[in-house]
């Protein structure tokens, strides 16, 4: 293998002896998500020594639930929010030019049922077009009924009066989190996943550094450094809470966070290349159909929540109104007996300080960065798309408090991520396999076991691989995040799990945590299927 191909290796004792070594970092990142990722990424190639530590696994939470799309926010063009779109499109396409190999252009169609829905969400679209610019995809067009239906073999031809085409993008979402990990790795910098951040260090008055343990062995660690982001998404009041006791006041929460649900059937529902966007639903929710890694994602809700869990489960009625209304614009409505896996993501939208927080369409999904009286930059909110904006924008605040002297922005605009080049063999509409991995796929495919598939989309080279080269730890990290399995079919992925984790323990000498995996799988079907 040549070193310019494969990423570095991520054996866990090695990275333990670098987080041990007594060292001042210039940036400790609390949180592996989306916008940790980032900030971690941002801060290292523009040179400074950065450390990142997660609680659990890189996009364990937020950031590998999102709908897949990278997209600019048609329905925030309908808020009349210009600026956060015009933002989000022309991240949208830095995003698919630095990382082709996991995010590129999808078209969508808006299929109209009423004469006047074409010509009204049309010209909408066309100031989309207009926004983006030069950053555009492709052209909005006004479709007849027949070029809706041959866009949209399965949708309702009943009342169908035509529709509109515009283009916006899709993503995996975990493994685009990764590639941002270890992209940071190759620039110097240290990531740790499980490895949760206890408490933070204060010196006279000022965040000083934090205190990790290392969550397989309970070994603590002391991380110094000059400046510490909370970028811990839906969990970010936690520490805000600490920091607000050591300055011996009253912390009030930032985020409400709601929950959004996604259900994956076949792709016999909607055998498309496009994907189907309900820009108004009966009760006025949003409802995408989404061709993706060989399947159909049908989503998303918007339901307040009032507790933070790790793995939030849907509730009766968002699977309802999902199946109900997809059933509404397809020739066949699916059930639950259809559903493949289904999943929930926990989305932190930020509390306007006069808001209690049940109506999440107040809340704002633009990002916040924040810092206190004692140094801690607080960040959460915002979207994946604009995840690269997020993290630029959490560096000048860390330069604005004094805490990191000003280098220049801009650095990761033209940043190509581990993978990228080659051009792309496949679409994302088609199941994983080698091409996932970009240029690192001969890399995947020389390891042990590149000839014996345990399905379509997974080998055993690919979960040796994880373990040696994507910080796997657990059988979920593999069937989730590594490859997405679980969020494709949970019971293939259960199936798959004991395999999985006879390989996983070959390479890396510990238990792959079997069980949790088969009753977590488990939580990833309808419980009346």
């Amino acid at each position: 293998m040549s070193q310019a191909a494969c990423p570095l290796p991520t054996s866990r004792s090695s990275l333990l002896e670098r987080l041990a070594q007594p060292q001042t970092y210039d940036l400790a990142v609390i949180g592996g998500g989306a916008t940790g990722l980032g900030v971690a990424l941002d801060a290292a190639a523009r040179g400074f020594k950065v450390v990142l530590v997660e609680s659990h696994d890189f996009a364990k939470g937020t950031s590998s639930r999102a709908t897949k799309l990278v997209h600019g926010g048609v329905r925030y063009l309908a808020q009349g929010n210009i600026a956060l779109v015009r933002e989000a499109l022309h991240e949208r396409t830095t995003l698919l030019h630095n990382a082709p190999h996991l995010a590129q252009p999808l078209a969508f169609v808006m299929p109209s049922y009423k004469l006047l829905d074409t010509p009204f969400y049309g010209i909408g679209l066309k100031m989309y077009d207009a926004l983006a610019g030069k950053a555009g995809l492709g052209a909005t067009e006004f479709l007849s009924r027949a070029r809706t239906v041959e866009c949209l073999p399965t949708v309702r031809e009943q009342g169908l009066k035509g529709g509109v085409k515009y283009w916006d993008g899709q993503f995996d979402d975990a493994r685009l989190a990764l590639a941002l990990a270890r992209t940071a790795a190759q620039k110097g910098a240290l990531l740790l996943n499980y490895c949760p951040a206890r408490e933070l260090i204060y010196e006279d008055g000022r965040v000083a550094g934090l205190f990790c343990e290392d969550a397989e062995t309970g070994a603590r660690y002391e991380v110094r450094a000059q400046c510490v982001v909370n970028a811990t998404g839906p969990w970010v009041d936690v520490f805000r809470e600490q920091d607000a006791r050591a300055q011996g006041r009253p912390a009030r929460p930032m985020v409400a966070p709601s929950q959004g649900v996604h259900v994956v059937v076949d792709r016999e529902f909607l055998p498309s290349k496009h994907a189907l966007l309900v820009p108004k639903t009966a009760d006025g929710r949003v409802l995408f159909a989404v061709p993706w890694l060989g399947k159909l994602i049908l989503g998303t809700t918007d339901t307040p929540r009032h507790d933070l869990a790790r793995e939030p489960l849907p509730f009766p009625e968002e699977l309802d109104f999902i199946l109900t209304e997809a059933g509404r614009y397809l020739s066949r409505q699916p059930t639950l007996a259809d559903v493949r896996s289904m999943w929930v993501g926990l989305r932190p939208l930020v509390k306007p300080q006069d808001d209690d927080g049940e109506n999440t369409k107040k809340i704002s999904r633009e990002h916040t960065v924040m810092s206190s009286r004692t140094g801690l930059v607080t960040v959460t909110g915002g979207k994946w798309t604009t995840y690269r904006a997020m993290a630029e924008d959490v560096l000048a605040e860390c330069f604005s408090i004094g805490r990191l002297p000003r280098r220049q922005a801009g650095v990761t605009v033209h940043l190509p991520l581990v993978g990228a080049g080659g051009g792309v063999a496949r679409g994302l509409d088609q199941a994983q396999g080698l091409h996932s991995y970009g240029t690192e796929a001969g890399c995947v495919a020389e390891l042990p076991g590149g000839e014996r598939w345990l399905s379509e989309s997974l080998s055993e080279a690919m979960v040796r691989f994880a373990a040696r080269h994507e910080y796997a730890r657990t059988v979920e990290d593999v069937l989730a995040r590594r490859s997405r399995l679980l969020f494709l079919d949970a019971r293939l992925a259960a199936e798959l799990a004991p395999r999985v984790a006879e390989i996983l323990e070959q390479e890396l000498g510990h238990d792959a945590r079997l069980a949790e995996f088969q009753a977590l799988a488990v939580q990833y079907l309808p419980l009346q299927v």
